[in-house]
């Protein structure tokens, strides 16, 4: 039994030591997937910035064909409403003959 705490008290410092590097690679580790995590966030958020600076560009150019050519735009809808409605009646009729 004398041996055994002998032995225990010169291993001990040594498994602590071990333990410890273990510990410090283990954090490492963690600290670069979190890193890599950290960067692929950022790239998709310049992503979905880029995207979104594209669609109000095209709002802008909309909003500037519609303001600057004074589009009537509820008159031009409401005819295209029309324009399908007669060509649905078309239809039907023509399915009923």
């Amino acid at each position: 039994m004398d041996q055994f705490f002998n032995f225990a008290q010169h291993m001990l410092p040594f498994a602590f030591v071990l333990g410890i590097i273990w510990i410090k690679q283990r954090n490492r580790l963690e600290s670069r997937k979190m890193d890599s995590a950290s960067q692929a966030a950022a790239e998709k958020a310049a992503l979905y910035a880029n995207q979104s600076a594209e669609l109000e560009a095209r709002v802008r150019v909309l909003e500037r064909i519609v303001t600057d050519r004074g589009y009537n735009v509820a008159t031009q809808i409401e005819a295209l409403r029309d324009q399908q409605r007669i060509e649905n009646d078309r239809g039907n009729a023509r399915l009923r003959d």
